[in-house]
């Protein structure tokens, strides 16, 4: 243990010396014997302990006053018990978190401006982005890379003439027929009758079936005859599509489970798959197809109730001009530029035309 004697002798040292003699005396045998110095901490408690000048008065002050029994315990216990730094709990930094509020910063502003009205090429253009991102499985599965483009370009001009609704209309044709197209593929390619690259549609496809749509969706945008035009842009929009769908979807089936197949300009019985060719089956399996999309479209907004059946009327009427055209001069002499592509054109071009037409002469006194 520490010699009593030293500890005696702290009562007769002014401060300096007590602080002196705890660093260079009680504080190395604490290092060495760390129990034994602790020991002798009860000693020092029951020291009555003089007065202590303060540091920061005179003598004559620092003798006046006294220093309570408890400041050397607590001068004792600061130089014999030092603090480790490993245990010491350094005070926590919290982040104030600006990158997550920046990326709910740009996610907020990036749903304002989809939800823009009326949509503007901006909002377009993304909305296209994202839901062609979450769509490309079903996209890759019927559109080439180069379809997929074009594909991109029409939803973003649909998006911006029609809004959400009119995209939902083009989404709705594009799955139904591309579903129609996969039935019984095996079959229609050991017929020789299947469409290229498994039914994955190229740009030519996409183009050929939304030229008309894309048209209508021009003149919606540049706002062609005011308001009064706008709802007819928007009817021919929705018409040329259900023409298209009416027309692949007999198409398909009828070449999947079409039992008899007549050639339209003369009614002989012909091979499935040839131009010009209809089928009972495929003709009322078209038939649904455009009154389901014609339905989508009235359910969207898009057109009201007897436009919708204008729509249906004039895509079987297109479509029955189109296999007409088909019959009499595709793949004939001087028609080989009229391939299946600007047959398309031609179909859902007189689809939309009709359908506007039909619109002015049968509904002009018609609130709608």
């Amino acid at each position: 243990m520490d010699d009593p004697n030293n500890l005696i002798m702290t009562r007769h040292m002014d401060f300096p010396q007590i602080l002196y003699f705890f660093l260079h005396t009680l504080t190395p045998t604490f290092k060495i014997h760390k129990k034994m110095a602790l020991s002798a901490a009860p000693l020092l408690l029951h020291i009555k302990p003089p007065p202590i000048p303060s540091l920061f008065q005179s003598q004559s002050q620092s003798q006046s006053h006294r220093v309570s029994s408890s400041s050397l315990p607590i001068l004792r216990t600061k130089f014999l018990i030092p603090t480790h730094p490993r245990h010491s709990n350094p005070p926590k930094q919290t982040m104030n978190g600006p990158p997550a509020a920046s990326v709910q910063s740009a996610v907020s502003q990036a749903m304002s401006l989809i939800q823009s009205s009326p949509p503007t090429w901006q909002s377009s253009v993304l909305s296209n982005l994202l839901i062609f991102l979450l769509g490309s499985p079903i996209l890759v599965s019927g559109l080439s890379a180069s379809g997929i483009g074009a594909a991109f370009l029409l939803g973003t001009l649909t998006w911006r003439a029609f809004g959400s609704s009119g995209f939902l209309l083009v989404a709705a044709y594009f799955v139904l027929g591309t579903a129609v197209t996969k039935v019984r593929m095996k079959q229609k390619e050991a017929e020789g009758v299947a469409e290229k690259r498994k039914g994955r549609r190229g740009p030519g496809s996409v183009i050929g079936s939304s030229a008309a749509g894309c048209v209508c969706a021009f003149l919606s945008i540049l706002g062609i005859g005011g308001s009064r035009y706008s709802r007819l842009w928007q009817l021919g929009f929705v018409a040329s599509f259900c023409t298209k769908l009416s027309d692949t979807v007999s198409s398909e089936m009828g070449k999947a489970y079409g039992k008899t197949t007549y050639l339209v300009t003369t009614l002989k019985v012909v091979p499935r798959g040839t131009e010009g060719a209809v089928s009972v089956e495929g003709t009322f399996a078209g038939l649904l197809a455009a009154i389901l999309l014609a339905f989508v479209g009235c359910a969207m907004g898009e057109v009201s109730a007897p436009e919708a059946m204008i729509c249906v009327i004039a895509s079987q009427i297109a479509n029955l001009g189109e296999s007409i055209i088909g019959a009499a001069l595709q793949d004939k002499e001087g028609f080989r530029w009229l391939n299946n592509d600007a047959v398309n054109v031609i179909n859902i071009s007189m689809g939309s035309i009709l359908a506007v037409l039909m619109r002015r002469v049968l509904l002009q006194n018609w609130s709608m």
